[in-house]
């Protein structure tokens, strides 16, 4: 009801003068502001609850993550209009805390890797220091060999990061490949290797012409069939690549050290070795860098295994337009 009609209805149910009129409707103007006012509270308070109370809890998380801090996941279910702008702080966070994970445990297993070499060093310096042995041909062989491993690992990191970056494009573009003659190459530098390994290897190679890295799917191979010696335990090896839907796929194949089969994607990951293989001379960077090759050349690599009886998988696209996705 407006003023206006509340004043109308008053003049015709009772005889009221217009002082009278004037001191109840200004009751009633009183009363309705009143109300009002109390209204108007009760939303704001609701809307503040609302609003302004997600906003302080994910401005106060910034200020965690600002420092350096990871803040405890905000509960989405409570920000009503802001629940997605919730959930997607909330990945972001995990995503920064899954990458400040992955950079420690790099750093560690970097550590990890030079350790031991430099103690080697140090120690035989050091004997060599005090004259407690005096240096021959093959205590400096040793040094060298670990000398050899720091600057190995140095440069597979270096490796490591140029492919993730992109480098290798801009230094040398891509290329036409004949994909048989490629596998034919890599096998036969590992020929002597594989006959003394193995008692029986196949291979078998379907033509195919790709563009692609040369350098770069060679050392996707070295490492493969490198890894396929090193840590085999069966008889039989077999290597195939043939043509299937508009891709090349090659197929390594042998029974060799135990991989859990739930953490298969594991050895993928940078410095990430078996347990039983650590005692094997390596890094633990060559299936990561052959990973990322193959990413590079917009392809997959995986491995299907029982637990000893593995199957390296490489599929590359036969036609496609490259561009380079650092």
């Amino acid at each position: 009801m407006s003023v206006k009609d509340y004043a109308c209805f008053l003049v015709n149910a009772e005889n009221i003068t217009g002082p009278q009129l004037v001191q109840m409707l200004n009751i009633f103007l009183v009363i309705v502001s009143v109300l009002s006012f109390v209204i108007a509270g009760v939303f704001h308070y609701f809307f503040a609850k609302q609003i302004v109370k997600p906003v302080k809890i994910l401005s106060n998380a910034a200020k965690e993550v600002s420092a350096g801090r990871t803040p405890a996941p905000i509960d989405v279910s409570t920000s009503s209009g802001l629940a997605e702008l919730a959930s997607n702080f909330n990945q972001m966070v995990e995503t920064l805390a899954s990458v400040q994970n992955q950079r420690e445990e790099m750093l560690k297993d970097i550590a990890h890797e030079l350790r031991t070499p430099l103690t080697n060093m140090n120690g035989y310096l050091e004997a060599l220091h005090h004259e407690v042995i005096k240096g021959d041909a093959a205590l400096f062989g040793s040094l060298l060999d670990e000398s050899q491993r720091i600057t190995r690992v140095v440069e597979l990191i270096t490796e490591l990061n140029a492919w993730d970056k992109g480098i290798y494009f801009l230094q040398k573009p891509f290329e036409e490949i004949e994909m048989d003659k490629l596998l034919h190459e890599s096998v036969t530098a590992f020929d002597l290797k594989l006959q003394h390994t193995f008692s029986t290897f196949e291979a078998d190679f379907e033509p195919a012409v790709m563009k692609g890295h040369r350098d770069g799917l060679k050392q996707v191979l070295t490492n493969l069939l490198q890894n396929t010696i090193d840590y085999n335990e069966g008889n039989h090896f077999y290597i195939r690549g043939v043509c299937v839907d508009h891709t090349y796929r090659i197929t390594l194949s042998h029974h060799g050290q135990w991989i859990d089969p739930e953490q298969k994607e594991m050895i993928f990951d940078r410095f990430y070795r078996i347990e039983r293989s650590r005692s094997t001379p390596g890094t633990g960077l060559g299936l990561a860098i052959a990973r990322r090759i193959i990413e590079a050349h917009q392809g997959s690599i995986s491995v299907e295994t029982d637990g000893h009886h593995h199957r390296f998988s490489i599929t590359l696209p036969l036609h496609v337009d490259f561009f380079i996705n650092p």
